[in-house]
């Protein structure tokens, strides 16, 4: 049974052949890997879990002044339903983004200066530091721009770290090295980026009991290029299961193993847009968050994550063109389709139903499902 590798990226400059070669391997057989000695302090990270813990705090009348959108941004609870269970996940999150935030900040009065502590962490984590990584001026949209091509590989990198992982994976698939970076980054006065920024908070199961079939976050396959998730010291329950061959299916193994939950390692697992554009050679594994058993603490649980996901015009095909080119926004819309995500509007009216009833109920059962609950 393979097991989620720990790589570090110390000396990252003169061990990056070697940090290449890991992260692929970890790519290509379990689709999950955790770094250590990253670029983020654990301070950043720590303030980062307390503007979440703030949020979640306020009253869900206070948090619905800014709703899911439609387009991946704002709050929503017990509204995610995943197409593995039927059942909602017992959870609620923010997601905030780039662009696309009109009127879906908190406000400075409800969370003093949510957005610019946000904002901060955000561009810790995907943002463009080095001024030679630069953009052509002629660049549209429909021609998704290529930054610095001819830049050796050896040459330091001066990256926020989603930005340098992307570049290693496309140095190791052969790809031009800004391959993911400049289709997932938006230039200077585009607003087409589509990565996400998610903060999660898990609600506490004390003294509630749930019915079959329930999870914190039920079994799925993420959408994006790459997610990096923040965990804290010893809230666990998340869970992988490699064995997916193709991109878009519900193929997956047949044993979960456990992830160990550390705040000072970032947990990275591919999504279904790096494996198609590789070609099924990078996999986007199949994870859960279960529910606390045993005597394990059953209090609440916060996590955060950061899903790279390509820009809306960018074309994704790999370099075999295994599958027909396809743009971010028509990757993420058939992708919501596919897995039957709720709209905008039904996110706000769920979340004014009472948590045991959402607790309970089977909201639908998805047709892959229907043959083994019939």
């Amino acid at each position: 049974m393979p097991g989620v590798p720990t790589i570090s990226l110390h000396d990252f400059d003169a061990r990056r052949d070697e940090i290449i070669q890991q992260l692929m391997d970890a790519a290509t057989n379990v689709g999950f890997f955790a770094l250590s000695n990253h670029s983020i302090p654990l301070s950043d990270v720590q303030s980062a879990f307390s503007l979440s813990r703030e949020f979640f705090a306020l009253e869900d009348e206070t948090k619905a002044k800014t709703p899911l959108n439609g387009k991946n941004a704002g709050w929503e609870k017990n509204t995610q339903v995943r197409p593995s269970t039927g059942t909602a996940d017992q959870k609620e999150s923010m997601q905030l983004q780039f662009s696309r935030m009109e009127g879906l900040w908190p406000s400075d009065e409800d969370v003093p200066g949510f957005r610019s502590r946000a904002e901060k962490f955000m561009g810790q984590i995907q943002a463009l530091l080095d001024h030679k990584y630069t953009f052509p001026t002629n660049h549209t949209p429909s021609q998704p721009p290529r930054g610095l091509k001819d830049r050796p590989s050896a040459a330091p990198l001066f990256f926020c770290l989603s930005v340098k992982v992307m570049e290693c994976f496309a140095e190791g698939l052969g790809l031009p090295l800004d391959t993911f970076t400049t289709g997932t980054v938006s230039p200077p006065g585009f607003a087409d980026s589509q990565s996400t920024f998610r903060l999660l908070h898990y609600h506490s199961t004390e003294n509630k009991i749930f019915g079959p079939n329930f999870w914190r976050a039920g079994a799925h396959a993420d959408f994006d290029v790459l997610t990096m998730l923040f965990q804290r010291d010893g809230e666990g329950g998340l869970e992988v299961c490699p064995g997916r061959k193709v991109v878009g299916d519900f193929g997956m193994g047949t044993e979960w193993f456990p992830v160990e939950a550390r705040m000072d390692q970032i947990v990275c697992n591919i999504g279904d847009q790096l494996m198609r554009w590789s070609d099924d050679r990078l996999k986007s594994t199949y994870h859960r968050v279960r529910l606390p058993e045993g005597s394990e603490s059953r209090g609440p649980r916060y996590s955060i994550a950061f899903f790279n996901q390509a820009r809306t015009d960018v074309v994704i095909q790999g370099p075999q063109k295994k599958y027909p080119p396809v743009t971010g926004g028509e990757f993420i819309a058939q992708a919501l389709a596919r897995n039957r995500m709720q709209s905008a509007e039904v996110a706000q009216a769920a979340a004014k139903l009472d948590a045991d009833r959402v607790a309970s109920e089977v909201h639908f059962v998805p047709t892959h499902l229907q043959a083994v609950t019939a």
